[in-house]
């Protein structure tokens, strides 16, 4: 088990290393506040590294935000958060234990509610912990500088939500911290916090963000490119069919424990089909989540629609394209050709059109979004991103 695969930054290594070799049970801490009621794959990416920590034997703490989720992380946020009601935070952080239970032991796991102690401190506390840190030092921050120079408003309870995320980190006396590559800035200021109150500072390790379906924005509810764990089995199978091939390979990298760079070189190498590639992605996954059997009518669902050659222009899965591609490279990898010379034969038949205009140019590249037709009845709205 190589523990350090997928990290994207670790602060630092040698403590990381002296760390894991001195300490049989450290404590990793990771928080997340309920400000939505879906967990989705961008989550697991972290939830899977946590549970190879809890399989070297760390002890795990699972802090749910409920505190800190009324005043909203603004990591990566242009402008403030919209507050959160208590009976909105309580009801998305309902259904989270339960979510995170799918990939972590329960049994290895404490789950926190960092309202416990939050919630209890005095002003002097809150005075005392606000004094360990400088404005100046807060507009260091990225999203807080861009915002501070557009002359967009920034909410002292903003600069309260980092203070606050350090201070779990003293309460639960956290080895290491863990969060996603956006979360840099608090995680380090845990460290900073940490020491301020005569603990060992925590090892600080970031994690990549995983785009969503869209292949541009990180995965989140927010934008709408998002796969929930808890999402139905065909809707799973179905958007993960959806993302683009370059998407696909990052996919199996972060999500699953295939070597992304194998499954690459076998697509390239034309041993492996892009479109059976994916469709391996999308089976994997959704077992994860769901029983076998409901995964396996989910690929059945989608052959029936997409591979058997009937398909509607009303009922056109859609395919996503993060750059211009060959006309004979998309009807390959989409599936709708069995092979590039038969992609080529179809063309020159004149059986192929986009959004209605027949395409005779075998060397077309495709830019843009449209409705791709090869034959009588086999349609694909591609959408370019």
């Amino acid at each position: 088990m190589n523990i350090k695969k997928n990290l994207t930054e670790i602060i630092t290594e040698i403590e990381l290393d002296r760390l894991l070799a001195e300490k049989k049970s450290p404590t990793v801490k990771f928080g997340a506040d309920p400000t939505a009621p879906d967990i989705h794959l961008g989550h697991t990416i972290i939830l899977k590294k946590l549970r190879q920590f809890q399989n070297l034997g760390a002890r795990i703490i699972f802090i749910i935000g409920d505190f800190t989720a009324r005043i909203g992380d603004p990591s990566g946020r242009t402008k403030t958060r919209e507050p959160l009601s208590a009976d909105e935070v309580e009801k998305n952080a309902a259904t989270y234990k339960e979510q995170v239970f799918k990939i972590l032991d329960a049994a290895r796991t404490e789950d926190l509610y960092n309202s416990s102690w939050l919630s209890k401190m005095d002003l002097t506390e809150i005075l005392k912990l606000t004094s360990l840190w400088t404005v100046a030092r807060m507009l260091e921050r990225d999203d807080f500088s861009l915002r501070y120079k557009d002359e967009k408003p920034i909410a002292i309870s903003e600069f309260l939500y980092p203070l606050l995320q350090a201070y779990d980190s003293v309460v639960v006396e956290a080895d290491i911290e863990i969060g996603g590559s956006d979360q840099k800035f608090n995680l380090l200021l845990g460290r900073t916090i940490q020491s301020a109150f005569g603990k060992k500072p925590q090892v600080v390790v970031t994690m990549p963000l995983l785009e969503g379906t869209d292949g541009k924005m990180k995965m989140s509810k927010s934008y709408g490119n998002y796969i929930g764990i808890t999402e139905k089995a065909d809707s799973i199978f179905g958007k993960l069919m959806s993302i683009s091939d370059s998407l696909m390979i990052r996919y199996y990298g972060l999500l699953t424990d295939e070597d992304e760079k194998e499954i690459e070189k076998k697509i390239e190498s034309g041993e492996l089909h892009p479109m059976k590639a994916k469709e391996e992605l999308a089976f994997q996954i959704t077992c994860l989540y769901h029983p076998k059997v409901e995964a396996e009518e989910a690929k059945l669902a989608f052959k029936r629609l997409f591979s058997h050659q009937e398909i509607g222009e009303e009922d056109a899965p859609e395919y996503l394209i993060d750059k211009p591609i060959g006309i004979i490279d998309l009807i390959y990898q989409a599936g709708l050709s069995a092979s590039k010379a038969e992609a080529r034969r179809l063309i020159s038949q004149g059986a192929v059109s986009i959004d209605g205009e027949r395409i005779k140019n075998l060397d077309c590249f495709i830019s843009k979004t449209g409705i791709l037709k090869v034959g009588k009845r086999r349609f694909l709205r591609v959408k370019f991103a």
